[in-house]
């Protein structure tokens, strides 16, 4: 249950076994159904989760009730819903796994407490933040004056198993599509 935290781990920095042992003591297995909800709009994000199996993702939904996808975690990744598990705020966000999932997740007094005393821990999660960062940014400026089919071009390059994994849906309301624009493109390539 362990083995991919781990590699993920020993992956990104150099780390001694009791370290990393202490670090995964402090992650525990969730075990989630298709489409559980891991936090609700409002409530105040309380963990971090680290994908073994599965997929979370985290959306928002408008006042027409238009869903709006911002960021989803696949196997081998970390999601949270970062603004209210760093402000310790209510979420303007929903988070869920769009799949039965294995994760393991980490309490946000845990997960900051390894930050302050675990320089590998520090270093790696500055690394997330980077390249959750990099990542909005690209797709911030890739998006703005793409056409459709740039979008789908740019999510298959960037992330090659999301169009596979992710129904039309909510695909499309991460690319800022109908799903009818969607199905209709991806039948041209």
């Amino acid at each position: 249950m362990y083995q991919l935290l781990r590699d993920y781990l020993t992956a990104r920095t150099t780390i001694d076994e009791a370290t990393l042992a202490f670090i995964c003591s402090h992650f525990s297995p969730l075990k989630t159904k298709r489409n559980q909800f891991l936090l609700q709009y409002g409530q105040t994000c309380q963990h971090y989760y680290f994908v073994n199996k599965g997929c979370i993702r985290m959306y928002t939904i408008n006042k027409e009730g238009l869903e709006t996808s911002r960021f989803f975690a696949f196997e081998g990744g970390f999601g949270t819903a970062l603004p209210s598990f760093i402000e310790h705020t209510p979420a303007f966000e929903y988070m869920q796994t769009i799949e039965k999932s294995d994760l393991l997740q980490i309490s946000r007094a845990d997960f900051y407490q390894l930050v302050d005393t675990i320089p590998q821990f520090a270093f790696i999660y500055r690394q997330i933040l980077e390249l959750g960062f990099i990542t909005a940014q690209k797709r911030i400026y890739g998006f703005q004056g793409f056409d459709a089919l740039e979008k789908i071009q740019w999510v298959i390059q960037h992330q090659p198993d999301f169009l596979l994994r992710v129904s039309n849906k909510i695909a499309a309301s991460y690319l800022g599509l109908s799903p009818s624009t969607l199905s209709r493109l991806k039948a041209k390539l």
